[in-house]
């Protein structure tokens, strides 16, 4: 039924993969599926933000967040499993739809938080990815 699995991680909150990539496991051992797991760092965007940062800030995040990626993956990913990397840079909705298109993901796996009594909705990233993804996006609640 699925083939290619795209799970999105960030990288800083336990919480957006602690209860997700076991789910999306589950799915790539089910479906003998490929997982692609896929963090984003975000571009702040505006010029005034950016010169706060220091020159080849881009590639230094890029670059640390390719190596904890890679650890999360030989830490939590059995050798089983058939993984691939991607790491993103820009606005975190858009790098997911973007990659779902490029790794021709049939399944999105979101990790949402679990809604407070004043908060009944998805966070605004994992929201946007269900309402715009072209393929099946499982959200798993923290």
């Amino acid at each position: 039924m699925y083939g290619e699995i795209l799970l999105p991680v960030d990288l800083n909150e336990e919480s957006s993969w602690r209860k997700a990539l076991p789910s999306a496991l589950g799915c790539c051992r089910a479906f003998g599926a490929n997982l692609h797991l896929m963090t984003v760092v975000p571009d702040y965007g505006m010029t005034a933000v950016g010169q706060y940062f220091p020159e080849g800030y881009e590639t230094q995040a890029i670059a640390a967040a390719t190596k904890d990626l890679h650890a999360l993956s030989r830490d939590h990913v059995p050798d089983s499993v058939n993984v691939q990397h991607v790491v993103a840079y820009g606005n975190i909705y858009e790098e997911i739809l973007k990659a779902a298109q490029k790794t021709k993901a049939d399944l999105i796996v979101v990790a949402a938080q679990r809604p407070e009594l004043t908060d009944y909705l998805l966070g605004p990233n994992a929201a946007r990815v269900v309402r715009h993804a072209t393929c099946s996006v499982l959200v798993v609640r923290e």
